[in-house]
This record gives C-alpha cells, sequence and structure tokens, in this order.
C-alpha cells in the first residue's frame, strides 16, 4: 500500500466527507480517485481547486506524515484495508484512512466506548474503572478519547487488567493532549492502539474534538456515558453514537450533581440505563461472539478476586444472606460489604430478595 495518495485524499482542504466516501465506493482506491478523469471528478462535485490539490498536492502537508509514518510503531490504515475497524467503515463521513501508533490488530477488536466528563468525581472514576475492566475481560475493547477524568481511567482499568485499549486522538499522533495523559498514552500505544484521522504537525483546534467523538462512536458497538454536564463533549459523542445507530448507555447519579444531568438527560431521551456490567452485555450478544472465543470462558471460571476465598465457594451453593456470610467466614461486616458491592459491579454477584447474594453472570 502506498501512503502518499491516502494522505493525499484525507488532508486536501474543502473536500466534503460525503463526497469523498462516495467517490472511494466508485473508484475503490485513492490513487484511483486521483488518477480519474478531471471531467468525471468535477462532474462528480469536486472544484477545480481541490482537483488541483489532488494531483499536486503541497508538499508541507505530506512530507511531515511520510517522515513520521517512519518512525517505529507507526501506520496508516486506509479506508479499504481489512484492518480498518469495521464499524467505522459504515458510518457517513469515516476518514479517508486512520493514523495509528501501536497495535494495528487493536483496531479489529469488538470495541466500546466509554467516555465522560473531564472533571469526573471519585465516585465517576471508580465507576468508569469498575465498568472498562469487568467489559475489557470479557473480550471487549476499551475505546475513549484520552482526555482527563472518565476517560482516562476507563483506559488505565482496561490496562492494569490486562485488556486491549484504543486510544482515539483529536491532534496528530506526534503530540498528545492533555501533555499529562503522556505516559497513560505510551501504555495505550504499548498494549492497544492511538489513532487519530489528524496528521502529524497540524495544530490543535476546538473543532477537531467533534470530529474526534464521532469515530470514537463510530468504531464502537456501544457508547456508555459515565457522568456528564448538561453540554459536554460525552453528550455530543452519545448523539454521534445514535445517529449512527450505535447503543447509547448512561450510568445514573445523584441529582444534586452536576455531573450526573447530562446522564439523565440521555436516559430521558432513550439512553438505556445500567447499573452494572452485564446490563450493557445484555445489549450487545452479537458483538461477544465475533471477539474473543476464549474470553467469555475464561471469565466463567475465573474465581472471586481479593482476599476472600472462602465467600466465592458459599456464593457458589446458592443464596446466602450478609450475617450467615460473616458468621462463617469470621470477617467484618464493613469489608463484605463493599468487596461484595465490588462485585456485584463487575456482574460476578447478583443481589436477592431478603438481602440475599448468589454467584452468578
Amino acid at each position: 500500500m502506498e501512503a502518499k495518495p491516502w494522505i493525499t485524499l484525507q488532508l486536501c482542504p474543502a473536500l466534503p466527507p460525503l463526497l469523498r466516501r462516495r467517490l472511494l465506493k466508485r473508484y475503490g482506491e485513492a490513487q484511483a480517485v486521483i488518477a480519474a478523469p478531471g471531467a468525471e471528478l468535477l462532474e462528480a462535485g469536486l472544484t477545480p481547486a481541490v482537483l488541483n490539490w489532488l494531483r499536486q498536492p503541497d508538499p508541507a502537508v505530506i512530507a511531515p506524515c511520510l517522515d513520521w509514518l517512519a518512525g517505529e510503531g507507526a501506520h496508516l490504515v486506509p479506508f479499504t484495508d481489512e484492518r480498518f475497524p469495521p464499524l467505522l467503515r459504515e458510518i457517513d463521513d469515516p476518514p479517508a484512512a486512520l493514523f495509528v501508533l501501536g497495535q494495528i490488530a487493536a483496531l479489529a477488536e469488538p470495541q466500546l466506548a466509554i467516555v465522560g466528563s473531564r472533571a469526573a468525581t471519585p465516585l465517576g472514576r471508580s465507576t468508569a474503572k469498575d465498568f472498562s475492566r469487568a467489559l475489557a475481560r470479557r473480550g471487549l475493547a476499551i475505546a475513549s478519547g484520552l482526555a482527563e477524568g472518565i476517560d482516562a481511567a476507563a483506559h488505565e482499568a482496561a490496562l492494569d487488567c490486562g485488556g486491549i485499549t484504543v486510544g482515539v486522538c483529536a491532534t496528530g499522533l506526534d503530540r498528545i493532549y492533555p501533555r499529562r495523559n503522556k505516559e497513560l498514552a505510551r501504555r495505550i500505544a504499548a498494549a492497544g492502539a492511538l489513532i487519530s484521522e489528524n496528521p502529524p504537525g497540524i495544530e490543535l483546534q476546538q473543532w477537531m474534538f467533534p470530529r474526534r467523538n464521532r469515530i470514537i462512536s463510530g468504531m464502537s458497538a456501544g457508547v456508555l456515558v459515565v457522568e456528564a454536564a448538561a453540554r459536554s463533549g460525552a453528550r455530543i459523542t452519545a448523539r454521534a453514537a445514535a445517529e449512527q445507530g450505535r447503543e447509547v448507555f448512561a450510568v445514573p447519579g445523584s441529582i444534586h450533581s452536576p455531573q450526573s444531568r447530562g446522564c439523565h438527560a440521555l436516559i430521558r431521551a432513550g439512553a438505556k440505563l445500567v447499573e452494572r456490567p452485564g446490563d450493557v452485555l445484555e445489549e450487545l450478544p452479537a458483538l461477544l461472539q465475533i471477539g474473543s472465543a476464549e474470553a467469555p470462558a475464561q471469565a466463567a471460571i475465573e474465581p472471586v478476586p481479593g482476599e476472600l476465598p472462602l465467600v466465592g465457594g458459599l456464593l457458589r451453593q446458592g443464596p446466602v444472606g450478609m450475617d450467615e456470610l460473616v458468621r462463617q467466614t469470621g470477617l467484618d461486616a464493613s469489608e463484605l460489604s463493599a468487596a461484595l458491592a465490588r462485585l456485584e459491579i463487575e456482574g460476578r454477584v447478583h443481589s436477592l430478595p431478603g438481602g440475599r447474594f448468589q454467584y452468578g453472570r
């Protein structure tokens, strides 16, 4: 694959994304689009200036991209490449190509986006981590935007449990925004992938963020929003997801928290209210079938984590009340409550009427 034609098509100024997609559908490859008869391209809707740029692209735009691609772990994945995220190919305005840093194979994994407030509360970060960890263990790659707050928490949890995560960047991949997430970005590139439709060397501009968000949702089977203000980038991502026909999930919060208002608005608009990872998995059976065949089987026999080996055995025998768990394990009730709450969030323990608990998925 020759990179220059795809870079040219991706970065051509004033070429509408919808027209670009029609041209690719008609001609198949970037080079074929550029080499097509000028009269055909003008008739298809190109202006003379755009046609001239395609034929003679600005070297100052193309050269930095080619230089970046010579670096370690740097790739360009065009629209027609089988490794291009399959769901992203289906949206109305997909990128002609993606700049990728890291493991290209991560793009083909079934993706679930987790997004939310940059100004996340401690509870919001903890909730994002719990969902990300549980879903990554079930074979889903976690996609997010590398922002502070919920995004960073989701990426970190997926990495910490050995899962796959994809960071979708608004900037070119020669810089990291925000800078404080530089080490997180390094970890993502090592175990997953960083991607962007924007080239190295480009100056960060505000319009890049909503454009980035439609990639996050477009490559994912669903978008989970964990904390969002009434006006937020997470709600823009959720709106893009709905327009793209993706599932939208939202975690409810306190009616007194400004960071819950966006999630509550999404739920009123039709997003699915979720309280545990199992609520997400129930809506995505087809996605799990195309994921890792080993992940669900491994999760089914995975023991209860932590320092509570007796609890797992007791719960597997049938419903058990808190008093009985305290009596048989000798553990403190507050310690048991915290552990059971975490296991319930992960979907590994279910609470039953009468204050009883049972192990199960």
